[in-house]
């Protein structure tokens, strides 16, 4: 019998990988990502299937579902984009690739997934899981990082959005906040700060609770933080 379909968009060697990771144990796989060497190297691991994909680019989006030979029962949008400066001095066009990237590619994830999803056939009363991937920009804004904040509090109201439309036809939504500094490859937690970082494999096993709750206790948005955030 065939695996259930995973879907993740936006792939590198730090949380997406541990992604990848954790559901290849009982999923198929297709990751897309803008370029593919560190894609490469995660789907040599896992098994996956790989697409090159500008996420804002809806006929691309839409393909990439379209191709799958059933709906998905996993979605997770990972990119966002970041232009940091004073606002009285940011540049307009940049801005809007930013807002473009976290916020708009994150809603033609939703769409299309949603799409074929509403499709599928409910297993225990879901028929797939959305997923997106926030952070505490989404929640209170930074100075000097406004154009963050602007597209992850547009991700966070599209999947609370999203949530109250689809959770009535067996779409579990949900938006994740991920509330510090990642550990990914190459950084170094401070030695007399032991667990001030988050470690993505432990991350990817919220999302992997997050996948496996149950319809009758679904949660639509969720923090992960270390002890050293203040919130």
């Amino acid at each position: 019998m065939d695996k259930p379909r995973a879907v993740i968009i936006g792939v590198g060697d730090g949380l997406s990988a541990a992604l990848a990771r954790e559901l290849a144990r009982d999923h198929d796989l297709t990751l897309a990502a803008r370029s593919g060497a560190k894609m490469r190297e995660v789907a040599a691991g896992t098994g996956a299937e790989t697409v090159l994909l500008d996420a804002t680019d809806e006929a691309a989006v839409a393909a990439l579902f379209d191709a799958l030979p059933r709906p998905p029962r996993v979605v997770i949008y990972n990119p966002s984009a970041r232009v940091r400066g004073p606002v009285a001095e940011l540049d307009v066009g940049d801005v809007r690739r930013a807002i473009e990237v976290t916020a708009v590619g994150a809603f033609l994830t939703g769409k299309h997934a949603a799409r074929r999803m509403l499709d599928a056939e409910p297993v225990d009363g879901c028929r797939g899981t959305i997923l997106f991937t926030g952070a505490s920009a989404g929640v209170k804004g930074f100075p000097r990082s406004a154009p963050f904040a602007m597209g992850k509090f547009a991700q966070r109201g599209l999947a609370e959005s999203m949530a109250r439309e689809l959770h009535p036809e067996g779409i579990h939504v949900a938006w994740v906040n991920i509330d510090g500094a990642i550990l990914n490859p190459g950084r170094v937690e401070p030695g007399d700060r032991p667990g001030s970082m988050l470690r993505p494999d432990a991350i990817a096993r919220t999302y992997r609770h997050l996948i496996e709750q149950d319809r009758s206790a679904w949660t639509h948005e969720i923090a992960v933080r270390p002890w050293v955030e203040t919130f």
